[in-house]
This record gives C-alpha cells, structure tokens and sequence, in this order.
C-alpha cells in the first residue's frame, strides 16, 4: 500500500521503515488528525447523553470505522455510504444481542454475515464498508458481552456517533472536496468461474468457521478474536501469497501491541484521562500507518484494545496473552482456507494485476500522446490518476514476493525486477504528462506511431507465461532509453519517453516470461 516509488534495495522495506514513508500533502497526518477529532467527539456526545460507558464505546467504534471504512471516490457518494452504514449495522447489533445464550445459532449468524459480507465487496467501495460494520456490530456484542437490555442505550448511541462522524467528516473538515481519493481498481478476473468477491466470500467463511471450531475451546469468552482476525486477514488480500504475509504482519503487530499494553496499558489500570489520551494516539495511530503498514497499525489496535479492557476493568496480563492466542488461531485459520479453499495462486494474482496498471500506462501514453499532436480533448493527467491505484495493487501483490521470509531468492530476484520495471514505466508515462501540459509543445507526426509501437511492445507480455524454459534476450539500451532504432534522429523530447516506455515494457515482458521452474510467482 502507498505508492511511493521505491526501487530495487527499497521494495520491500522493513516494518519501522514503512512507519517513516513519505507523506505527500500530509495526507495520513490530516485523516488521522480527522479520525481523532470525530472519535472523540462522538465519544464525548454519548457520554454527555448519558448512555453510559459500554454505550460510548460502541460508539467510539461506530465513529472510527465510517470515517475509516468509507472509501467512495466522491463526497456525494461517502454520504449516502454512511448513511446507509445503520440501516445495515443495526439489524445485526439488535440480532447479536439475543444471540447470548443460542452459541449454534449466534456461530451460525456470525458466518452469514461472513459471507455476504465479504461477498458484497464485489459493489465496490460501498460494498465493502457495510460489509465491513455489519461485521464489526457483530463482533463489538461479543466485545462488550451486551444483553438485550442494553439496546435502549447501544442503538442511540450508535447513530449519535455517526452523526458525530459525518459532521467532522462532511461539514467541519471535509479534504475529499479538494482532494477525492481515487477509485478503488476492479481486480483481474482469475482462473476458474467464480468472481474474485465470491471466492473469497468463500474462503473467509471456511477461515471464520475452523477460527470459532479452535478458538471457543481456548476460551469461551474471547473466542471472538480468533474469527475477527481471520476476518480481518481477508480485507484487501487476493492471493494465497498476500494472504499469508496479511497473517504474518498481524500476528507481528499483535506481539508488539501486547508488550506495549502490559507497559503502558496495565500501569494505567482505566485511569479515565491518561487512558484518554493514550486512546487519541492509538487512533490517530491507526490511521497513520494503515496505508504503508498493517503491522503498524496492528500495534496500535492492540494497545487501544488493551486501554479499553482498562476501561472496562477486565484487563490483565493473561487476557493480553489470550488475545495473542486467538490471533494466532485466526492466522492459521486463515492461512489454511486461502491455501486449500478455491486457492488463487501469488502467481495469477500478480500477473492479473500487472497486466491491468501496463494497460493503464499504455492508455495514458496514448492520451498524452493525442495531446502533444494537437487534440484538446485528450486528458493525460485524468489517466495517469487512474493508473496510480493499479500500480499501488500491483505493488500489493508482489509484495509477498519481495517478504525477507521468502525463502526463494530467484523469484524474489524477479519480483524486486518487475517492481523497478513497472516503477520505469510509470516514470516514463508522467514525465509524458507534464510534456503534454506543457505551452507551446510542438506536435510531432512520429508521436504516434512511437505510441504504436508501445502497444506492440505490450503484446511480447505472455498471458499467461507459456511453457518453456528459454528467455529472451534483453534489449540493449540506447543512452536515451531506447532501444537502438533510429533514436539518433529523434529530437522531441516526447519521442525519447515513448521509446524508452516501449524498451522498458520489452524487458518487463522478460521476468514475465519465466519458465515453469522458474515463475514470478507460485506461493
């Protein structure tokens, strides 16, 4: 996650490096300073409204995952998200109160709302962020061990907190007028039948059900963390390789949290104020390091799960141990559905993916390239915006490639390759745009048939990798970053990009290209 350009020695970074990333616009400084602002207010209403403690929790969590959750690509389409997020959260908060004393029917429940939930995700952004809190209710019932008797508390102060939330977001501070996030690319169709949400709808389900089997007799109270991490493991995952690096980080987040909650958590014992403030970092926290670090951001969930037990009065050092175990149960969970369930391999995942941000370049060099020649209806800059995310998900998925814990070096090799080659591509395309943007750029008949020969250059790329164990040779470079064929005679400096874009999408085909024994990718 973040697309920040790394190279070849930085692709894949260390987890305390990914806390230092750059943060361009202060973007995650200013969402988390928003999602601090809302959760506290919504926080504070509740408790000014006299719902209580438990109430304002629920609350708390109500807040933070509508201005976590809701992702839409325009701010029209984030209200109605959010405010569809009760009409889906209540009716399952209402059910998961009855539900204490029925553990087959509230099991049962619980991997319904599993599967349509992860299923929902094929509608987009909006499917994801009600799938997302009609779970979360589930789960925070569990959390707070509410009875039916508290609902005349709980639903009030749900929908406060998210009218709490919506004001920050939408009236007081809302940044996605100036700065709308992009659209959250489609993933590649994958091998098989089934649609991408429906195989991991699948999958999440088998993962949640073998999480309750195994965490319920490790404890009948908190069994609940095992399911929400093998939950949780699936959001943005698309492979067995993304799926397993996903548990490995959580897991890693979830040691660090625990020794943070007994040295900080414990000594505070609920002291309100000091737990307080500790909270408001924990959330700002969450938001921090979410786009660039799940390990991170595990940290902080964990030290803020540790405060509310405070608050609660339950926490202990056991407890923090147990909630270590029943992630660990989830990650295995996990690990087992996403490699023995309707399994899409790190390969297929990655090639889909870098298929689609190659189709992106090639669609924003053609546009840049109709600019440069005269035509003012072309838009360059609106393609390369498009083409960031699918660069960022290409990233994504190579990245179980790129783990240090990868014990294949060969096919971490290509992968750091393929990372630096679709960096090159990327580069080429932009420095492309701010030609085309350029005044008084000079057309140039050779444009297009340079931008021709890029198409070209995007047919070598095998769909997919055919049989076979040679390789082809590397195209040598000419000093301008093109191949060697009449680049001598090119002056426009557009023609340099273009030539150098069609050489490096030559040499991306190679890695691409691997023989069976060799693949990109088949964890």
């Amino acid at each position: 996650m973040g697309s920040y350009g790394r190279g070849p020695r930085e692709a894949a970074p260390t987890t305390a490096r990914r806390w230092w990333v750059p943060d361009p616009g202060r973007a995650r400084l200013l969402v988390g300073l928003r999602a601090v602002l809302g959760t506290g207010l919504a926080v504070t209403a509740v408790l000014l409204a006299g719902f209580g403690l438990e109430a304002a929790l629920l609350g708390g969590l109500a807040a933070l995952l509508a201005l976590f959750t809701v992702t839409d690509p325009d701010v029209r389409r984030q209200i109605s998200t959010t405010a569809l997020l009760p009409l889906v959260g209540l009716p399952v908060l209402v059910a998961a109160c009855f539900l204490h004393d029925h553990p087959l029917v509230r099991s049962a429940v619980f991997l319904l709302v599993v599967f349509v939930g992860v299923w929902a995700r094929r509608f987009g952004p909006r499917g994801n962020a009600l799938g997302i809190f009609a779970f979360m209710m589930l789960f925070a019932v569990q959390f707070l061990g509410a009875p039916p008797a508290d609902l005349a508390r709980l639903v009030p102060a749900v929908l406060l907190a998210l009218a709490c939330a919506a004001l920050v977001r939408f009236v007081l501070w809302c940044r996605e007028r100036r700065t709308p996030p992009p659209a959250a690319p489609a993933p590649p169709p994958y091998p098989g039948r089934l649609r991408p949400t429906t195989r991991q709808a699948h999958q999440a389900t088998v993962a949640c059900a073998v999480a309750l089997a195994a965490g319920i007799p490790l404890s009948p109270e908190r069994w609940y963390w095992a399911v929400g991490a093998a939950w949780w493991i699936f959001v943005n995952t698309a492979s067995r390789g993304e799926t397993l690096v996903r548990g490995f980080r959580r897991v890693l987040g979830t040691v660090l949290g625990v020794v943070a909650g007994v040295l900080l958590a414990l000594p505070l014992d609920g002291a309100p104020w000091p737990t307080a403030l500790l909270a408001a970092v924990c959330v700002f926290g969450i938001f921090y390091a979410a786009p660039v670090s799940y390990s991170w951001m595990m940290f902080a969930v964990t030290v803020l799960v540790g405060l509310l037990y405070g608050l609660l009065g339950e926490l202990s050092a056991g407890l923090l141990a147990m909630r270590l175990l029943e992630t660990g149960v989830g990650a295995l969970a996990a690990a087992l559905a996403v490699a023995l369930v309707l399994p899409v391999t790190t390969h297929a995942a990655t090639h889909g993916w870098i298929l689609l941000a190659l189709e992106a370049v090639h669609g924003a060099a053609r546009e840049a390239t109709r600019r440069l020649a005269g035509d003012p209806g072309a838009d360059p800059a609106r393609r390369v915006a498009e083409l960031e995310p699918l660069l960022d998900r290409a990233r994504l998925s190579l990245a179980p490639l790129l783990h240090p814990l990868n014990p294949l070096r060969a096919r971490r090799a290509r992968a750091r390759e393929v990372t630096t080659l679709l960096d090159e591509c990327a580069e080429r395309v932009r420095a492309l745009t701010r030609l085309a943007a350029a005044p008084g750029s000079a057309a140039d008949a050779r444009l297009v048939e340079a931008c021709d020969r890029v198409a070209e250059a995007m047919r070598t790329v095998p769909v997919p990798p055919p049989a076979g164990p040679a390789r082809q040779p590397r195209a040598r470079r000419a000093p301008d970053g093109g191949t060697g064929a009449g680049d001598r005679r090119d002056h426009h400096p557009a023609l340099t990009h273009l030539h150098g874009l069609e050489a490096t999408v030559r040499r991306l085909a190679e890695p691409l290209r691997a023989s069976p024994r060799t693949p990109l990718g088949t964890a």
